[in-house]
């Protein structure tokens, strides 16, 4: 199970970060705005591979402690979490030199939402069969 559970993080990270890395590309040149003082690469990379990861370890927790409504459980968490987040880039404080300080919660804000939605889009190649 924690192999699995493991891979799944991998997976979904990877799908989080290539969503993400397109999307930022896409806004960028939409507004021609450039927050890469704020949202780069690396922290793009750095923070899916960590939510995703830490999605992970829950699970695993989860399905450890509470067996057959552990997914589920996870599930809701997870849902909760994400909205309960988007809260970050809306109250974020941006530095003085960059542009457009309100369009920043249009690129960050349906970022916070990738790492949920690669978990589950990919969730049903990952099914934990009580193992």
């Amino acid at each position: 199970m924690y192999k699995r559970i493991f891979y799944h993080s991998l997976f979904a990270s990877i799908i989080t970060i290539v969503t993400a890395l397109i999307y930022n590309r896409f806004y960028f040149f939409a507004t021609t705005i450039d927050y890469s003082k704020v949202v780069n690469t690396g922290s793009i990379i750095g923070m899916s591979v960590l939510a995703c990861f830490v999605a992970g370890f829950v699970e695993w927790a989860l399905l450890k402690w509470l067996k057959g409504k552990g997914e589920i459980v996870f599930n809701f968490i997870f849902s909760i979490v994400s909205f309960a987040c988007v809260i970050i880039p809306i109250s974020a404080s941006l530095p003085l030199d960059v542009k457009s300080p309100e369009l920043f919660p249009g690129l960050a804000v349906p970022m916070v939402f990738f790492p949920a939605m690669a978990w589950y889009t990919i969730s049903h190649l990952f099914r934990y069969r009580g193992d």
